[in-house]
């Protein structure tokens, strides 16, 4: 870009809206960035309005999602280059890793995996598409639809192709969708739904899209939508600060869907040190985890609990430091830790009788080992090892917020899964596949798309016992 600051365009109900009316600064670098000033009349659809995706086929849109996803994935796509090229000066990931998530996020868009989804979230996903009848056993009728809904979706900084998967749940649902894009990331959203326009400037689904940008916290224009006369839900993903921001505006008939704030964890049995090629594995896949989005993720793990003596621990340390130096490398991301993460851990380093430390804070990758976790959130390829007697003595670290555990051995995971779930965690897999997920599974412990919609039903008889 050759412009001093880079300009975030607006995306308005199936129109593009440029200007330079709004400075703004991102969160993670600091960079600035100007938006158009927001025009919340053309930002809210008209509940006397019939949405514009009530009455199109859920196949339709499949079909058009399918499409955009080949549009995507296209090199030649004029937007996609132009959003990679702004979003690199906001962004903390290197363009690459930035192209390779916004394109990669377009695997979304298959029509075997959209319908998967649907048919994990809705027991009768027909209840999209119509009114559905139903009779109880006393033999009252009615009828039952997935109705489309009006939903605000706080989008996170961390993943650009959370906007694909975000416009794409939107999209089924057949919802009014208005999407509040993050500092970091004011571009990818607005990429897409100008892919879209690009193929039909007029589908439904375009005309059923907006996407804004506005300092979150911001009472000017939050006072102003977040409110039930215009929207049903807001579906928040983000920091404990944005969830604690969106919760004061909650209230009869305006809800939170929310994706939390989440840590993801790993525990390495003692099995691990069977023998050295063993050891060199499970160092291999517990990289791997720590490593997913260069440990931008929510699935990125950050505390790995041991079962070893800490002779052992060191052993394994040494190799896992090694191999997320190896994927760093490759990665091409070398940020230096933040001030106040350097302080506490060059303080760490000075108190080596209680912790070990391999590697430096120079963002090239860090192994922290302890008996406790570490009081600060280990971030920009930095793992915490902590080293305990027996994997049941990590149970009392795992709490609500715990959403990806990584286990090795996997012959065990079935000993810890109910125990994993009665603490709170959300999700166990295998140590190294925690970047995977199976399709239509549930996220962060709900199957969202049916908690988007607004549940309808149409009562039309009475029991016959009781005329």
């Amino acid at each position: 870009m050759t412009d001093a600051v880079v300009s975030a365009p607006f995306f308005l109900r199936g129109e593009l809206v440029e200007g330079r009316d709004v400075t703004h600064r991102s969160r993670d670098l600091g960079v600035g960035f100007t938006t158009p000033a927001i025009d919340l009349n053309r930002a809210v659809h008209p509940r006397a309005e019939v949405p514009p995706l009530l009455d199109v086929p859920l196949e339709e849109i499949i079909d058009f999602l399918v499409e955009t996803g080949e549009r995507i994935r296209d090199p030649r796509n004029p937007f996609v280059g132009d959003c990679l090229d702004r979003m690199a000066s906001t962004h903390v990931l290197p363009r690459a890793v930035l192209e390779a998530q916004v394109v990669g996020a377009a695997a979304y868009l298959d029509r075997r995996l959209l319908r998967t989804v649907v048919e994990q979230n809705f027991p009768d996903p027909a209840a999209l598409d119509r009114w559905v009848p139903k009779q109880d056993f006393t033999g009252r009728k009615s009828f039952v639809r997935a109705f489309a809904p009006r939903l605000i979706h706080v989008l996170p900084g961390n993943s650009p192709g959370v906007a694909v998967k975000s416009i794409a749940q939107g999209a089924m649902v057949k919802a009014v969708n208005l999407f509040k894009m993050s500092s970091s990331d004011p571009f990818t959203t607005v990429a897409i739904l100008r892919t879209m326009a690009d193929i039909d400037p007029g589908h439904p689904i375009v005309r059923s899209m907006s996407a804004v940008y506005w300092r979150g916290g911001d009472e000017t224009v939050e006072r102003v939508l977040y409110r039930p006369q215009y929207f049903d839900k807001i579906v928040a993903w983000g920091g404990g600060d944005a969830i604690d921001n969106v919760i004061k505006y909650l209230g009869p008939g305006f809800q939170l869907v929310s994706f939390d704030p989440k840590t993801s964890i790993s525990m390495v049995g003692k099995e691990a040190f069977a023998d050295d090629e063993t050891l060199d594995l499970v160092a291999e896949l517990a990289a791997t985890d720590v490593m997913i989005l260069n440990q931008e993720a929510c699935v990125a793990s950050r505390f790995l609990y041991l079962e070893a003596d800490r002779a052992d621990a060191d052993r394994f340390c040494e190799r896992l430091h090694a191999r997320i130096v190896e994927k760093a490398a490759a990665s091409g991301d070398a940020r230096p830790l933040d001030l106040e993460l350097r302080e506490q851990v060059d303080t760490l380093m000075m108190l080596d009788d209680e912790y070990g430390v391999w590697g430096r804070t120079d963002g090239k990758g860090l192994v922290i080992r302890s008996d406790d976790p570490v009081d600060f959130h280990p971030i920009n390829k930095t793992a915490n090892v902590v080293r305990v007697d027996s994997l049941d003595d990590a149970m009392r670290h795992v709490d609500v917020a715990t959403q990806t555990v990584g286990f090795y051995p996997f012959t065990r995971m079935p000993d810890y899964r109910d125990r994993l779930a009665g603490y709170g965690a959300q999700r166990i897999v295998r140590l190294g596949d925690a970047g995977p997920s199976t399709i239509g599974n549930p996220h962060d412990a709900m199957y969202p798309l049916h908690r988007f919609v607004h549940w309808m039903a149409h009562e039309d008889g009475v029991a016959p016992e009781t005329r």
